[in-house]
């Protein structure tokens, strides 16, 4: 997925609250209609298929998500239920001249928040004592931004962060889809309230139903624009899912006036069930929602919503009207609470990357009693213990508090780890320099001497642009950005960085080496970019080339001194690296202009964090690291390839990542060497600058 969702990357998490059936008996749909045009009418109010309806898609996440690491497509039904439930509260209010609006929210407060509080809380401290300490701030960050319902909106930053879409996959990820749904409560009272006002009774359903028809058109069409344009961030975006919550409007608003004969509703509700199930089968929910795709499980889900209460021993309805269908609806909730951190702190314990039938029962079957607990002594008695508006707003208050505690105490606690006294390149943390012939490893007695960065920190070890350097946007070139770190007077070189993230990776070394030597340094990075006139993009090729296409006349007007960049790429178990033939082209470009070029030869890529594995299965352990000899070509790929230009330097850096020995190990001089499963840490490139400057000044004769 990321997930980048990464691995693991659930797809982004599914089913968020709706409302206990019994909270919404007497409003599911709207009030008795007017006579159908077709003659016949439903007054059905009570729908037992809704709770049912609620209980497959619950199953159908768990089970996706435990046995398949798949997206079911359940979260869709959910906004959709939702989306039909307090449309048809909000209605009858309106028509009986109010919506309580404060009473609406606290309702929601009081039923939501509580569960909420429990499962976080409970997170916090399971995380601190399972979760590898590189993952802790990620997981507080988005702890927090769930107590507050903004974990969609923080993944969706992400998503389009490339710094952070190496995350692996949270504890907590699946808030997202709640999230959506209390911004959902949030806006849609005001909503229908604003509707009620301008309209009036009289004009109410026409009114209403167009505004949600609108809705239900434009957030599509946005869908379907963003997750062609950026999958990622549309799957978190809140108005890509609006569609869905207007959909299920629009069946409150009108169901009871559609009138189909019973076999036909029988057929409906079979269609709808068998739909969802297959859902989630058939496609890739996690790569090409929302956009049409999605109205796969929200059609389904309307069709047994249109089937209804068919009264057949035959219809899907008495299956998911059943006893054990309705209370597994009644704690989904819960259920869908506990079931992510459950899985994903089982996979971490066991180390395995996925569960087998074994261990995913185990994680079904405790996340179920869980649920259990949680509905019979959390969500129940707190919902009926706090009638009271001001109850339930301080009921909510005081668990969004508890949360917040519990995250700055885990916050507290890893800063306090960050915080250490020794410093790249002293004695006892030489890093690469531990690697140059000639030096002396010093000890530190019998005490065992802990890596840099600390742990806690690693994950956002990046080779940062931050202050004193100064970024902006190219107001000639656009799309281009660039950063650079300024010199007092006029500099005595100018280098310009361009490329992906494992060019930016060398500002850790470079940033020291340029303020030692008065040197101008200016960036022009973009993630997943490398420099290039070719397609060899990760993951889209036209935004990368319209990029690199801006990027060259910038440089030739620019004329540094010297263009830092890749080499190579793709270096991997089975001597993978290559020097693509787009790599020379834009080389080329550059060398007809005059500027020289120092292209850096690329790191190994791993399938896993070997910080991660370090954590595991202890420092020095082989299989944390890589042999070079499997990773590496004898010869570079640079050699041989047909035009590269006489004007290119190439820099190899692999013996200050390998040892002679031929492993690759995970720290290097007691220090970190990867930050993630391909990223350099900027600590260890750091203690790399003396090699790096050293190697730049005869390379280029300066």
């Amino acid at each position: 997925m990321l997930f980048r969702c990464h691995n693991l990357r659930m797809g982004p998490g599914e089913r968020a609250v709706i409302g206990r059936m019994r909270e919404s008996e007497a409003m599911t749909t709207r009030p008795a209609p007017p006579a159908s045009t077709t003659g016949v009418r439903s007054e059905r109010r009570y729908r037992p298929e809704l709770q049912g309806l609620r209980a497959l898609a619950v199953a159908l996440v768990v089970v996706y998500h435990v046995w398949f690491d798949r997206i079911s497509g359940g979260v869709d039904v959910f906004f959709l239920v939702s989306g039909f439930l307090i449309t048809g509260q909000l209605y009858r209010s309106a028509q009986r001249g109010n919506v309580p609006l404060t009473r609406n929210w606290g309702r929601q407060v009081a039923r939501l928040v509580p569960a909420v509080a429990v499962v976080l809380v409970a997170t916090v401290i399971a995380g601190l004592a399972i979760l590898p300490e590189a993952r802790w701030v990620q997981t507080v960050r988005e702890i927090v931004a769930s107590a507050f319902f903004l974990e969609n909106w923080r993944l969706a930053a992400d998503s389009v962060d490339y710094s952070a879409q190496h995350n692996t996959a949270s504890v907590v990820q699946h808030f997202w889809s709640l999230s959506i749904q209390v911004q959902f409560y949030v806006v849609w009272p005001l909503l229908i309230a604003g509707v009620a006002l301008v309209a009036g009774r009289a004009r109410l359903d026409r009114t209403l139903t167009r505004v949600l028809a609108a809705l239900f058109v434009a957030s599509l069409a946005y869908s379907v624009v963003l997750t062609a344009l950026d999958q990622p961030l549309a799957y978190f975006h809140s108005l890509t899912r609006v569609w869905e919550f207007a959909l299920g409007g629009l069946l409150a608003l009108w169901i009871d006036r559609i009138a189909l004969p019973a076999r036909f509703r029988v057929f409906l509700g079979w269609l709808g069930v068998l739909g969802l199930v297959a859902c989630g089968a058939v496609l890739q929910v996690g790569s090409v929602f929302p956009g049409f795709a999605a109205l796969w499980p929200t059609c389904a889900a309307a069709l047994v919503l249109l089937a209804g209460a068919t009264g057949s021993r035959r219809g899907a309805d008495r299956l998911l009207s059943s006893t054990p269908m309705r209370y597994l609806g009644d704690i989904s909730y819960s259920l869908y609470l506990w079931h992510w951190p459950v899985l994903l702190f089982f996979l971490v314990l066991t180390g395995e990357p996925a569960a087998d039938i074994e261990g995913g029962s185990f994680v079904i079957v405790l996340s179920l009693l869980l649920a259990v607990i949680t509905y019979h002594l959390v969500e129940e008695p707190m919902r009926q213990r706090h009638a009271s508006r001001r109850g339930q707003y301080r009921l909510g208050a005081v668990a969004v508090a508890l949360v917040l505690l519990a995250a700055g105490g885990w916050q507290a606690v890893s800063m306090v780890r960050a915080d250490h006294g020794a410093q790249i390149g002293d004695s006892t943390h030489p890093g690469a320099m531990a690697l140059v012939p000639g030096y002396t490893a010093v000890t530190a007695g019998d005490e065992p001497v802990d890596p840099l960065p600390p742990m806690v920190s690693l994950g956002d070890d990046w080779g940062q642009t931050s202050d004193p350097w100064t970024c902006g946007a190219d107001p000639v070139r656009p799309p281009l950005e660039s950063c650079t770190l300024p010199v007092d007077g006029t500099p005595e070189r100018r280098i310009v960085v361009v490329g992906d993230s494992h060019s930016q990776q060398y500002l850790g070394a470079l940033q020291p080496i340029a303020q030692h030597n008065r040197w101008e340094v200016t960036t022009f990075l973009k993630g997943a970019c490398p420099f290039s006139t070719g397609s060899e993009t990760e993951p889209d090729s036209a935004e990368c080339l319209a990029w690199n296409t801006a990027l060259v006349p910038a440089l030739v007007e620019l004329h540094p001194d010297a263009v830092f960049t890749m080499a190579s790429r793709e270096v991997r178990t089975g001597l993978t690296e290559s020097t693509p033939a787009g790599f020379v082209e834009a080389w080329t470009q550059l060398s007809d202009a005059g500027i020289p070029v120092l292209a850096v030869r690329d790191n190994p890529r791993f399938d896993f964090r070997p910080p991660d594995c370090v954590q595991e299965n202890g420092r020095g352990a082989p299989q944390c690291g890589a042999e070079r000899n499997a990773w590496y070509p004898e010869v570079p790929s640079w050699v041989g390839t047909p035009g590269v230009p006489p004007s290119v330097r190439f820099l190899d850096f692999s013996d200050l990542m390998c040892a002679p020995d031929g492993q690759c190990p995970a720290e290097i001089g007691n220090v970190w060497v990867y930050m993630d499963d391909n990223h350099l840490s900027a600590t260890f490139t750091a203690s790399m600058a003396p090699v790096v400057e050293q190697r730049i000044m005869s390379a280029m004769g300066w």
